[in-house]
């Protein structure tokens, strides 16, 4: 074994991030009243302008295969949180469209996420710690697109 690479700095910096995450996602999905991957694609139908995406770019937006994505995609209309329109621009496609039945559960979920965020994530970090870390967040993310 090469006991540099074993001990190298980005091997701990990394197996740092990693840690910390594998720690805090069970804790800040915590109550959320749905599935963590429901909560998701709720969130992301939320914050998108006219609440709806075509369902392809929110299955890659979710880390979800097509066929993955369509299963839970069906299970979550079933209840009433999404529905399927046709894409005005593409007849082949379709758009996934958060309900109102939708936003009320994203409404509850986002309340005991946001109390868990606080909690657990921003609370242990001062204000410039924040600051740091969105922006070295928004450059990893940037940088790997």
């Amino acid at each position: 074994m090469d006991a540099r690479l074993l001990h190298d700095d980005d091997v701990t910096l990394y197996g740092l991030f990693v840690e910390a995450f594998t720690r805090l996602r069970p804790l800040v999905h915590r109550d959320l009243g749905v599935p963590d991957t429901w909560f998701e694609v709720l969130l992301r139908l939320g914050r998108t302008p006219g609440h709806r995406l075509r369902m392809t770019d929110l299955a890659e937006a979710v880390s979800f295969s097509s066929g993955g994505f369509t299963r839970l995609a069906d299970r979550m209309a079933k209840e009433g949180l999404i529905r399927r329109d046709p894409d005005p621009e593409d007849r082949r496609a379709s758009l996934a469209a958060l309900t109102d039945k939708g936003a009320e559960a994203l409404d509850r979920a986002l309340a005991a996420h946001v109390c868990q965020l606080r909690s657990h994530v921003t609370a242990p970090l001062s204000a410039e710690d924040r600051r740091h870390l969105e922006r070295i967040l928004r450059t990893l993310r940037d940088a790997n697109e």
